[in-house]
């Protein structure tokens, strides 16, 4: 059986420090202080291969995520309801849809852009993610952006 993503926040002493390093790198491409991946890997210490194999798995916590848009991308498979069982899950979670952008399914597989605003009545991101990740038929979510 296939293990499914859990989430966890930890404090910034526990995190080693080439994921803190991924995360400045990340940060230096979005700010534009650097233009390359290599650049970035070079500035703050850390291989490119380094980069590539955490850049999906580290973002920084923002305590304050009231009124920001997060956007998630889904790979699922084409099953009649499970784009409304998705979406069903989000407004359990009080969380405002913005966006939805399903393509069109190839051999079986519909990939998902979901844009949600984060409202001061939604629930826990985390949890979310993962009452959808679990869901039958979700292949795998994860973070695309936050705005």
């Amino acid at each position: 059986m296939e293990e499914k993503n859990r989430y966890y926040v930890v404090t910034k002493k526990a995190v080693p420090e080439v994921l803190l390093k991924v995360v400045e790198a990340k940060r230096l491409l979005e700010s534009a202080k650097a233009s390359t991946v290599q650049e970035a890997a070079d500035m703050v210490g850390i291989s490119r291969s380094s980069f590539y194999k955490y850049k999906d798995d580290i973002f920084p916590f923002h305590d304050n995520a009231k009124g920001k848009t997060i956007t998630f991308m889904i790979q699922m498979d084409d099953e009649t309801g499970l784009l409304s069982d998705v979406l069903h899950i989000v407004a359990d979670y009080h969380a405002n849809i913005l966006t939805i952008h399903q393509s069109i399914p190839i051999n079986g597989i519909a990939s998902l852009t979901l844009s949600v605003e984060i409202l001061a009545t939604t629930g826990d991101i985390s949890a979310m993610m993962q009452d959808i990740e679990i869901q039958c038929g979700v292949q795998y979510i994860k973070i695309l952006g936050r705005e």
